[in-house]
């Protein structure tokens, strides 16, 4: 199980869905999975729900980001991001002009209190 759960939202630059999707799936995911303490990563596409109408309720806004990606961290994630850092300042880690690096958003969480699964749905 990790020990924290790197969260990364983010968003093609116009026009590049495709681009950016093959990149993330076929280059930067293998790439950031080289990293020391990345121990797995799954990308989810950001699913639209239309929510009922709810008297006196504000319906919520959409999201910013339509792609989440998820990595479980089993190191330090200052180590972790230092390491990212390094990779991508260095090259090695290259990232693609198809990712909108002004609105990724990111942060590190870790679970508070045990996993809770429902019972049998009745």
């Amino acid at each position: 199980m990790a020990d924290s759960y790197l969260f990364v939202f983010s968003n093609p630059t116009e026009g590049n869905d495709d681009e950016f999707n093959s990149w993330y799936e076929t280059r930067h995911v293998p790439d950031v999975l080289e990293v020391e303490g990345v121990t797995a990563a799954q990308r989810y596409d950001l699913a639209p729900i239309t929510p009922p109408e709810v008297e006196g309720i504000a319906a919520p806004p959409a999201p910013a980001h339509r792609y989440l990606a998820v990595y479980e961290l089993g190191r330090d994630p200052d180590i972790v991001m230092g390491s990212f850092l390094e990779r991508v300042g260095s090259g090695q880690m290259p990232l693609s002009d198809s990712l909108d690096l002004a609105g990724v958003s990111m942060a590190v969480w870790r679970p508070r209190g045990e996993r809770k699964v429902a019972g049998p749905v009745r």
